[in-house]
Parts: C-alpha cells; structure tokens; sequence
C-alpha cells in the first residue's frame, strides 16, 4: 500500500513538474510562408517619410494574411532623447487582432544605437529571423544610397559619398552587407532597395549569392520612395515576387504622372520614377559573357566619359558628391566584341525594367529617361585609372568577375 501511495506521489509530482516545465520553456515558433523585415535608416532628412511610410505599410498589411505572413519593422528615427517627440528605436511587428484590424506589435525597443552600423543590423536581422521563421524572406532597404561607393573614400575632393544608409554621419557598405547576410546564414527571396542609386551592376553582384531577386532604382527616386500600400501586398506574393514588387511600386507612379514636380509636400507625387528587377540567378551568366567579350582594344576614359552614354546621375561633373552611374547596356555597345550575346545574357538578369518618361533630380529638376534606349542598370566608368575611386572599384566583386582588368580599369 506505501508502495502504490509512493508510486502515485511520484507519478503525481512528475505531470505536475512537466506541466510547469512546459509554461517555462519557449515554445518553438511555428513557420509561416514569408517573413519580410523592413529597415529603416531614418535617422537624417527622410525622417517624415517613415512615419508616413509604416502608415501605408499597415494599410497594405490589411490585404496580407497576417497568420501566414510577417511583417516586421524596424524604424530609427530622427528624434532626440529627451524631447517631447522622442522614439527609441525599435522593432515592431504589424499584427492583426480578431477583428482584422492591423497593430503594431512593440517586439523590441533599443536605446539609442546607429543603424548604419552593421553590428545593429545584423542583430536586428538576426532577431527577425530567428523568432519569426518562415520558409521564405524578404527585406526592405530604406534610406538615402549612393550606389557601390564605400565610405569612408579619402579621395581628392571632399565627398559624402556612401552607400546605403545614413545616421548621424555614418553609412553602411556594401560589403558589410554581404557580411550581415553571411553571418545572418538566410537566403533571400528579395531585396528591395528604397534608396537612391541602388540598382547599379556592382551593388547587385556584389549580394546576389544571397538573394533571388533585387529591386532597385538606378537614379535618384521620389522623396516619397515605395507606395507600401500597394507595395506590401506583392512582398507577399506567392510567385514571380520580384517582378510584382517592381510593379507594385511603379504603378502608382505612372498612374499619377504629369512630368510636374509636387509644389507642396502634402500633395501626390506626379514626377515619375525609375525601377528595374534582377534576377540573381543570371548574374553568373552576364558577368562571364561580359569578361568573355570585352574588347581587348584601348579605350579612353575621355572617349567614354564624353560619349553620349546615358548617365542616371544629374549632378554636376564638378560637384564633390558626383559619382557618375552610366547606362550599362549602352557603355558596353563601346566595350564589347558581341553586342548582340551580351545583350541576350542581360535580358536574362534585367527582367523587369520601367521609368516614366521623365524623373525628378533634386539637382537639376527634372530630365528624361528613354526606356527603350536603356536597361535600368548602372555601371560605373573611373575618371582616372590611378584615383583613390578606381582602386576601390577594383576591389569589387564585379570588377573581378567581368574581367575589367582586360581593359586596364
């Protein structure tokens, strides 16, 4: 009789101990079929738009099935600790309750940190990942961009040349991104680039070992960047997500277009956008056929640099912060032996690739863009072989790839 009254204490104490256990131990989280995180650099002169941007994203989340599907935000601002207005940085989750209506879910809130620095980013990214698992992801890029430029660049002139990413001063490199992505350990179905200058041949080669697809512009785009109302839905798609993630965000913009810049902040933007998609996969091919055709005849940068190869960047030759991102499809027509094998291998990668007939510079107003006479990616062309610029470009994965040195850049 002790012996069952011990027998069932013990049994007893051992459902009771593992019911305890089972509160106390995390849960798994249970897969969803995409979770997408949204980065938001806004620590600098786009900060209003973030606001306005999370007010559109909640919109589109509205047409997402929110027990399928994540999307997580996180937003750095430019408030300052101590004011009335202050928001810490933070991670958030847009949620939905029983009703449908969409929440923003608190998951993190930091103190005080720079985004641009690649330490924050991959925790975030990291954070994401691991708590909200899917079967796929995608992540959004917001901010001010300056191409494949790294910063710091000690070269001649006085520059704030970055690449994606501003905070206080400081700009996340496109090498500490493959880095992040590395670290992090996830493969990518999209990148979108809600920055300037972001679609350029050596930005999206550099990265596309970790993503399906890139979506960027390869000029300067509207203050207002992504309709995410319309934006958010196609990060969801079920197929073909990089080229509904293209549309999504032109659409609007064409819709609205009448070449006019918006005289007042407030009122819809009417002066166009550029947009192009790659296809990662194809990246291999076109470099290969790239470095395989290149002329092995002598060209000189004057030549190239006065031609009338389009370039996306209107700022001014002399100004400190020009870059120059050059049509690629028109400079190789003067690099390359076959034109026409080329132009079949970039097809390949450029698959989606739109612009409304004229943009907006805040350098210059506004300029057109021909569509048909351009591919929607850039490339860059040095304007001296022996400059600070032209030895960082050498270190580029592209450059390597595409076999540049046959022509002695």
């Amino acid at each position: 009789m002790r012996m069952k009254l011990y027998t069932l204490l013990c049994i007893s104490f051992f459902l009771l101990f593992t019911a305890c256990n089972q509160d106390d131990d995390p849960v798994p989280p249970e897969k969803v079929s995409r979770t997408v995180l949204a980065y938001i650099m806004a620590d600098n002169s786009l900060s209003n738009y973030a606001s306005l941007d999370i007010d559109e994203m909640m919109v589109g989340m509205a047409a997402v099935d929110a027990s399928d599907n994540n999307l997580l935000v996180y937003v750095d601002d430019n408030s300052r600790e101590g004011s009335p207005s202050y928001n810490p940085p933070t991670l958030f989750r847009l949620s939905k309750d029983k009703s449908g209506t969409v929440l923003k879910e608190v998951v993190r809130e930091y103190k005080e940190q720079v985004s641009t620095d690649a330490s924050v980013m991959e925790e975030v990214m990291k954070r994401t990942f691991a708590e909200y698992p899917a079967e796929s992801y995608g992540l959004v890029v917001w901010s001010h961009g300056e191409g494949w430029i790294p910063s710091p660049l000690p070269i001649v002139k006085k520059t704030s040349t970055r690449w994606i990413g501003e905070d206080s001063g400081h700009h996340l490199n496109i090498a500490d991104m493959a880095f992040i992505f590395e670290k992090v350990g996830c493969h990518l179905d999209f990148i979108l680039f809600d920055a300037c200058f972001g679609q350029s041949v050596e930005v999206v080669y550099e990265l596309h070992d970790y993503v399906d697809y890139i979506i960027g512009s390869p000029t300067e785009i509207p203050g207002p960047g992504a309709s995410y109302d319309k934006v958010v839905p196609a990060m969801f798609a079920a197929a073909n997500v990089g080229i509904e993630i293209g549309k999504a965000y032109y659409d609007p913009y064409a819709a609205l277009y009448t070449g006019d810049r918006p005289s007042r902040f407030e009122d819809p933007w009417t002066a166009g956008v550029s947009i192009s998609v790659i296809d990662c996969a194809a990246l291999e091919n076109l470099a290969s056929v790239t470095k395989q055709t290149l002329s092995s005849d002598p060209i000189l940068l004057n030549l190239l640099l006065n031609s009338n190869i389009y370039n996306y960047d209107r700022r001014a030759k002399s100004s400190s912060s020009y870059i120059g991102y050059y049509d690629m499809r028109q400079l190789m027509q003067y690099l390359s032996s076959d034109i026409d094998n080329w132009t079949s291998a970039a097809n390949n990668a450029i698959i989606y690739w739109k612009a409304t007939p004229k943009n907006y510079s805040s350098y210059i107003g506004m300029f057109p863009i021909s569509q048909g006479q351009t591919c929607g990616v850039s490339h860059y062309i040095p304007f001296s072989l022996d400059s600070q610029a032209a030895a960082a470009y050498r270190s580029t994965a592209w450059y390597t790839a595409a076999g540049l040195n046959k022509i002695g850049w």
